[in-house]
């Protein structure tokens, strides 16, 4: 009776539902566990906004899917703000190092040129201390306010050269005057000694040495303050491309190319390399804007550096403050008598003439005072003070060279000179995986992605399948904009620029950039003759040959540098004609066949 209530179950079927419920337990429902793993390692938002099991939401715009999908409305937007986030953070880890290097290296530059500033203003006061014994004391405060003046101009100020050397030789005057031209005057009276200082120019008492110690420095000093301002023009840039804004259309673009996938529960899959690279270069055309003035930015910074090294030296135009000062005290004194006339003319005589003679000059008791040696003896002494002043300090005793960290600096800075052309492949290479047979699309998972690839620049986004393009970020065309202007201003080829005296112009320093004073070379000075003219007559060359890439070097601009040859010395000035200056030994002979009044 029991069999008939029981059917009998075949053998076969037993094994056969087992089967079914065990595989029914191994694979289980579709679950979106991983995307909720990667939604929480990367922080992108709440967790709770992640479902537990694929679903349908109408609300999405970006990430549609005709299937189930892991994502909801309030997770495409968390992505949004994700994808932005992320991006910027990637371009700061590539800009890094070179904002790094142009910061250290403003820091660098600055440190170094006060320190020379601090051990040139120490070689100049050592002048007085040695030479001038009489003024040592007095002519402390115009030598510290003169490198304080210098230093400032470097750093931007807008005093200029010739202001704070005639400033100092005004100042100058009423000490030479009183302590070496006229030794017999007592404590000069403030009205006497402003006047001094009020016709000191037009009095001439230093003849033409204040002029040429203001051309030596304004050519050196230009460089120097041109470099400062390229720094921080440089760290400015770096700065905005550092936070680039993002259009909607690029954000969406983004999280297409992230996080779509994760939707579809593909957490690991990466997207094509020509689909990445349409929309990096559709997100970032401001920034591929910047590739050709940021060409030309770092080609210039080469040109500065080869400038400051060869007739532009920092250094050697510092230390020859000291030389430049004893030459003009040494032309005060042997016109000290024609001087005293003119001076009588224009200021008057001093309102009294007491003798207050130094330690040093005080005869002894009971001697009779010498006779006036003739002005050739004063001219023997003088001569032989001046040769015994070094001409150059110790290179062991100069601080750290300016040249070789300039040097240093634009062989690094160099490979950054395609750095916003190469943008977008830089991002996009740590997106891609190339042992991957497939690749995400933006929609699905292929093979290969079968779209154009565009160029980089606005006018090629135009055909951008990913991404529209309907203008330029703001920020960055203003950017763009204030390197282009001074790229102009370093070339020297800014309209209406003036003050044509003491400019520097690319071309005219050491060309090869390698030769060190230190080395026993200066450069020839031939970089200075018809400064005037090199750019008017290269300009064309110029704007062809300026940014070969990897020039040899020395010839970047269409210069020949095989005919220079190297010395030891150079000329202080050249003019215009080709001709050296008189050097201060033969304006003393001079002088000499010249009569006195």
């Amino acid at each position: 009776m029991s069999q008939g209530m029981c059917p009998r179950v075949s053998p076969l079927v037993v094994p056969l539902l087992l089967l079914l419920s065990a595989g029914e337990l191994c694979l289980g429902s579709p679950s979106c566990q991983e995307v909720r793993t990667a939604f929480q390692l990367r922080q992108i938002g709440p967790l709770k906004w992640v479902p537990d099991v694929p679903g349908t939401d109408e609300e999405l715009q970006v990430c549609q899917h005709r299937g189930p999908t892991c994502c909801t409305r309030k997770m495409e937007e968390s992505y949004q703000v994700a994808v932005r986030r992320e991006t910027l953070q990637t371009i700061q880890s590539y800009s890094f190092e070179l904002k790094f290097l142009l910061v250290g290296h403003a820091t660098s530059f600055q440190d170094a040129f006060q320190s020379l500033l601090h051990f040139a203003q120490n070689h100049t006061s050592s002048l007085f201390e040695s030479a001038y014994r009489a003024l040592a004391r007095e002519a402390t405060a115009p030598v510290k306010e003169l490198f304080t003046d210098l230093s400032l101009y470097i750093l931007g100020s807008d005093d200029t050269v010739e202001g704070a050397v005639q400033r100092f030789y005004d100042n100058l005057f009423p000490l030479v005057y009183n302590r070496l031209v006229n030794p017999g005057i007592g404590t000069m009276r403030q009205e006497y000694a402003e006047c001094l200082r009020m016709t000191r120019q037009d009095v001439n008492p230093f003849g033409s040495h204040p002029k040429s110690l203001v051309q030596e420095l304004s050519r050196s000093f230009k460089a120097g303050r041109t470099l400062s301002k390229a720094l921080n023009m440089g760290v400015e840039v770096i700065n905005a491309t550092e936070h680039a804004a993002f259009t909607r259309e690029c954000g969406r673009a983004l999280v297409r190319m992230h996080y779509c996938s994760h939707c579809q529960g593909l957490t690991l899959i990466k997207p094509c390399v020509g689909y990445c690279l349409n929309v990096m270069r559709g997100c970032l055309p401001g920034l591929a804007e910047l590739d050709q003035p940021w060409w030309d930015y770092i080609s210039n910074l080469e040109e500065l550096t080869n400038a400051m090294a060869g007739a532009h030296d920092l250094e050697l135009a510092l230390l020859g403050i000291r030389n430049q000062v004893n030459d003009a005290i040494l032309y005060t004194q042997l016109n000290g008598p024609r001087l005293t006339a003119t001076v009588d003319k224009v200021c008057g005589q001093p309102a009294e003439r007491v003798v207050h003679p130094s330690p040093e000059t005080m005869p002894p008791p009971g001697s009779t005072p010498a006779p006036k040696p003739p002005i050739e003896a004063q001219l023997g002494r003088l001569s032989k003070k001046r040769s015994s002043l070094p001409l150059k300090s110790s290179k062991n005793d100069k601080p750290r060279s300016l040249k070789k960290i300039s040097r240093d600096f634009v062989s690094y800075m160099q490979r950054y000179k395609t750095f916003y052309s190469a943008l977008a492949e830089l991002l996009c290479e740590g997106e891609l995986v190339r042992d991957s047979s497939t690749c995400w699309s933006g929609e699905d998972v292929v093979e290969s992605y079968t779209n154009r690839v565009v160029g980089n620049g606005l006018q090629a986004q135009k055909l951008n399948p990913e991404v529209k393009v309907r203008g330029l970020d703001p920020v960055l065309t203003q950017v763009k904009e204030r390197l282009q202007r001074f790229n102009q201003e370093m070339l020297g080829k800014v309209e209406g620029q003036s003050d044509r005296v003491g400019t520097w112009e690319p071309g005219s320093g050491d060309a090869s950039g390698d030769c060190d004073d230190e080395d026993g070379c200066q450069g020839s000075g031939e970089g200075d003759l018809k400064e005037d003219n090199i750019i008017a007559k290269n300009a064309d060359r110029w704007k062809n040959e300026l940014f070969t890439k990897d020039p040899p070097r020395g010839k970047e601009r269409g210069f020949d540098t095989t005919q220079q040859t190297t010395t030891t010395s150079r000329p202080l000035f050249i003019l215009k004609g080709g001709s050296s200056m008189l050097r201060p030994s033969l304006l003393l002979l001079l002088l000499l066949l010249l009569p006195l009044s």
